[in-house]
């Protein structure tokens, strides 16, 4: 099974990220959830991105680096990078630079893609539409951008959601678009999954050709 890696997002390490690891450890997954934000847990996203802003994006890098690094070891099977928001784009950040990811999950946040950025990887981003803080003409360019640099990406839609819409204790919480998310989510792992099983039976590096769907998800 595949081996996660989950990042919370600018409100900290909330009972909703232990909620969604425990959700992916039931499906068979091992998932490693680091706390960024060394325990600091906030009520608003103002809050939350004041205290990102304090500590600076280098250093939630660097702790993010750090907390991976040892999953990175020789042998060790491939990871599945996630995040929630500032944590998803966080996850892409990582994963970009990983020769060896397995997948990408984007759960309500994105980043910038370096122009000399490659890969072939699956990538899965799930957000609210509209959403404030990933704007339409952002997403097309992320969108266009995924497909240059060689991404297996799709985009699902949910109209109406809040921003964090899988947060159950957060006014964005839309349930019945949280529980698409998490279908689809662990029909995308399962799919992974079975990348990796089929590259471990015949002794091959895992293929990135997969087949799937591709495209914004109205």
């Amino acid at each position: 099974m595949a081996q996660i890696v989950l990042f919370h997002s600018a409100y900290g390490l909330r009972p909703a990220v232990h909620a969604a690891a425990e959700r992916l450890r039931e499906a068979g997954h091992q998932v490693l959830v680091p706390d960024l934000f060394e325990g600091k847990v906030f009520d608003t996203v103002e809050e939350g991105q004041e205290y990102r802003e304090e500590v600076t994006s280098d250093e939630l890098l660097r702790r993010a680096v750090t907390a991976v690094a040892p999953l990175l070891a020789p042998g060790l099977p491939p990871l599945v990078y996630a995040g929630f928001s500032l944590g998803g784009a966080l996850a892409q950040n990582l994963a970009l630079a990983d020769e060896k990811a397995l997948g990408l999950l984007l759960l309500h946040g994105t980043s910038d893609i370096r122009e000399d950025a490659a890969t072939t990887i699956p990538v899965q981003l799930h957000v609210a539409e509209p959403d404030p803080f990933e704007p339409e003409d952002w997403l097309n360019a992320w969108y266009l951008n995924m497909l240059k640099i060689g991404a297996d990406v799709e985009v699902h839609r949910y109209r109406g959601a809040g921003h964090l819409f899988t947060d159950p204790e957060l006014p964005d919480y839309d349930a019945e678009a949280a529980d698409r998310t998490w279908a689809v989510a662990l029909d995308f792992l399962a799919e992974l999954d079975a990348e990796l099983d089929a590259g471990r039976d015949t002794g091959r590096d895992t293929g990135r050709d997969t087949g799937r769907d591709t495209g914004l998800d109205g």
